[in-house]
């Protein structure tokens, strides 16, 4: 058994083959697992619709799965998120990261290895000004200064995590099924389709026919909420509907931000280099703070072993020496040490803000 599989030796080839093949591309129509155990079945995989449900409820149950369903893009739905860094001392630190989590804004928060920065969190807000308002607030309470990071361009945000087995590659797409839809440019909200995406956005039920279960919950029509996704999805509304592999629970519990200071000219060149590694989940352009923090390029891997994980950063290195030099002092890769909140982003208010 390779070092890939170690963390996971309890996956059938089911298992493996609808992880690989199903965290996007999944069917929009009103039974959906019915076409997707027919997509596994032309690959290989004996399999009916009904045992594909059970086989995605358990791995939900089990916690293989953070969740099935649409993968909501919040910055298309209102409002903002930003990143954050801060130094918070060590005979401090749970203090300070209580009261950074204790913001109901505060999304995620990470313990990170870095001399200085060792506090990442992400903050969501229903409106941009409340942004400064929460870190003079976090400063005032923790006595620490913010270093505030925001997205300026995202080249990536695909957090995939394949598995050996079949399917590999991950390529099955049967988001082309169901309804034809016509995406439009409306920037708002409908309160109908606020309260969709505030219904989606913790999963869909895992259930033979979860977009009808969806509409019962909103008491809408099962066609208006399938054809509704389906749009959101060619909108980039949504950014995949699938499942959503707990990547620790797969072995990748190696969790390292790489942060480059890439040459302001050549960063435009870089990013959708980068991006196109396909270990890359996620892939920015973020502001430096002169005298702290000198990198204005992230990408994020993961790896299932530490040797992994540095052979990736390493093809991350080698991507960017084709475009510059790359010296010892132009990166760093920080690595998380402790999950400190991890609520996921509320969409509640910033969906609200932003309806008609």
């Amino acid at each position: 058994m390779s070092e890939a599989d170690a963390d996971v030796a309890g996956l059938s080839e089911l298992d493996r083959a609808a992880v690989n093949a199903f965290q996007g591309g999944f069917p929009v129509v009103e039974r959906p697992f019915e076409p997707a155990a027919a997509a596994l079945r032309e690959r290989g995989i004996d399999v009916t619709a009904a045992e594909l449900l059970e086989r995605i409820q358990d791995l939900d149950e089990e916690g293989v799965l953070s969740r099935f369903g649409a993968l909501v893009n919040a910055e298309e739905i209102g409002g903002t998120a930003t990143l954050v860094a801060m130094h918070a001392p060590e005979e401090r630190f749970d203090e300070v990261a209580e009261t950074v989590n204790a913001h109901r804004e505060v999304a995620h928060n990470y313990e990170r290895e870095h001399p200085h920065l060792n506090m990442w969190f992400v903050v969501s807000v229903a409106d941009e000004d409340r942004v400064r308002e929460v870190l003079d607030e976090i400063e005032a309470e923790t006595g620490q200064e913010t270093y505030n990071l925001p997205k300026q361009q995202e080249f990536r945000v695909e957090a995939k995590f394949l598995l050996d087995g079949p399917i590999p590659d991950g390529d099955v797409d049967l988001s082309d099924l169901g309804p034809d839809v016509t995406p439009t440019d409306q920037q708002t909200l409908t309160p109908e389709e606020r309260d969709l995406v505030v219904e989606i956005q913790g999963g869909l039920p895992v259930t033979a026919t979860p977009y009808a279960d969806v509409a019962d919950a909103i008491g809408a029509e099962t066609a208006w909420v399938v054809e509704t996704i389906k749009r959101f999805e060619q909108e980039g509304k949504v950014r995949r509907v699938g499942v959503v592999p707990n990547h620790y629970a797969l072995g990748y519990t190696e969790n390292g931000m790489t942060v480059w200071d890439v040459p302001d000219e050549l960063v435009a060149e870089v990013g959708p280099a980068v991006a196109s590694l396909p270990f890359v989940t996620h892939c920015y352009h973020r502001p430096r703070h002169e005298g702290v923090w000198p990198y204005n390029f992230f990408a994020m891997t993961h790896g299932r072993s530490e040797a992994e994980s540095d052979r990736r950063i390493e093809q991350v290195r080698d991507r960017m020496a084709e475009y510059w030099d790359v010296d010892e002092d132009d990166w760093d890769s920080l690595f998380s040490t402790r999950i400190l909140k991890k609520t996921g982003i509320r969409l509640d208010e910033r969906a609200a803000a932003n309806t008609e």
